[in-house]
């Protein structure tokens, strides 16, 4: 994640200094981040409280947040992104690493960039909002979190016999490879915002009575004109895959606010391509309410007992495309002090690690003071230029 803050010329505080003191009182709090992450048996990872720390990176840049702002380079994919959150040599392995990287880039005119790198399998969004929440109270001055972290992961494990997969799990089905047009091809990444104009124009797709949410719609839309660009074979099976947030569903017992590990599980909506470039926008979309209804607590259970049992099973990739919508976890708030809010706070890129099929939703106010939801996409040069046509239809 990547965030841009404006200078405050009546505070001469160090940015570097404030976060650099209030990640040393967070990791207090938040200690098993210092650790590292250790493999046991049936592919188990455990966390060994090492106290070894995590990663932080003091850098300055010779050029000016309104340079940025002027060469639109305040949107993903980010000029010089290897720069503002460096690749320490031996730092991205899963395990025996630093779990957090952190850089922290003053700007020439007083702005700084703060940038963070974690591991996933030690968090979620949720629970990454939750730490950079208690990481700016502390910057602000607050002697400890006001939501006081808690491990609990517990909760959510499952012994290997003792586990019951109690349903289907087709996200994790055997790999199967498929043929996408301009799959050798370079990759782009291009951001596109979406205000509430274009989100009523998607509806007007829609029938009229159908309700939905602006994520059901806007994600509808989007796996269309994907897989529209993509071009596959008709016959090829394409997966929408949403991260869901499964803090709500756990009741028994329930997860505590203060929980920061993982707590997310995402069902595919599966349907052929044929289906998808064909079929009213309506077929998506009620797919993926559809999807999204069979996640409930039994469900969220039999996904940690499919962990258990088949240790780390990898995620279909083929023909899948994952959103993740960021834009309930306040990370627009994310303030330490005079700077005040961000620009921009959301993700630096789309894709994760070496899979570029994946967006997020953040919330954008651009230079207009218009409000929407920015999505960075990744797509061969060909098929991004499909996709962009494809969005004309707004």
């Amino acid at each position: 994640f990547i965030f841009f803050y404006r200078p405050n010329l009546t505070s001469n505080l160090d940015p570097v200094k404030v976060i650099k003191k209030a990640l040393a009182e967070a990791l207090v709090y938040y200690y098993p981040f210092a650790g590292r992450l250790r493999e046991l048996s049936n592919q188990k990872l455990a966390v060994e409280c090492t106290g070894e720390g995590v990663l932080f990176i003091e850098a300055e840049a010779d050029v000016a947040l309104t340079e940025l702002e002027e060469a639109d380079a305040l949107l993903p994919p980010f000029p010089c992104i290897k720069e503002l959150l460096f690749d320490v040599e031996g730092s991205t392995d899963v395990l025996n690493t630093p779990l957090l990287l952190f850089q922290v880039t003053r700007l020439k005119c007083g702005g700084f960039i703060f940038a963070i790198r974690f591991n996933h399998t030690m968090t979620d969004g949720a629970g990454l909002s939750l730490f950079l929440k208690s990481l700016c109270e502390l910057a602000c001055g607050l002697q400890e979190p006001s939501v006081p972290p808690v491990w609990d992961r517990h909760l959510l494990t499952a012994s290997a016999s003792e586990a019951r997969v109690t349903n289907t799990h087709l996200e994790y089905e055997d790999q199967v490879g498929i043929n996408e047009e301009g799959a050798e091809e370079p990759l782009v990444s291009r951001s596109f915002f979406f205000r509430a104009e274009e989100i009523s124009a998607i509806r007007r797709l829609l029938p009229h009575d159908l309700h939905n949410t602006s994520f059901e719609a806007l994600s509808s839309f989007l796996w269309r004109c994907r897989t529209i660009a993509l071009n596959p074979d008709p016959n090829t099976e394409m997966r929408l895959m949403c991260l869901i947030n499964s803090r709500s569903k756990l009741l028994n017992p329930p997860l505590s606010p203060g929980y920061y590990g993982n707590a997310f599980v995402f069902p595919p909506a599966i349907a052929t391509a044929r289906d998808l470039m064909e079929k009213p926008l309506e077929f998506a979309l009620r797919l993926i309410q559809k999807t999204k209804t069979i996640v409930t607590e039994d469900y969220v259970r039999s996904v940690t007992a499919l962990m258990a049992t088949r240790g780390r099973p990898m995620f279909v990739l083929a023909g899948n495309y994952i959103i993740s919508d960021l834009r309930h976890f306040d990370l627009g708030k994310v303030e330490f002090g005079p700077w005040g809010k961000p620009v921009y706070g959301g993700n630096a890129k789309a894709g994760i690690a070496v899979f570029p099929g994946v967006s997020f939703y953040v919330p954008f106010e651009n230079k207009k003071g218009e409000t929407g939801t920015v999505v960075a996409i990744s797509l061969p040069v060909r098929a991004m230029e499909r996709f962009i046509a494809e969005l004309h239809v707004l």
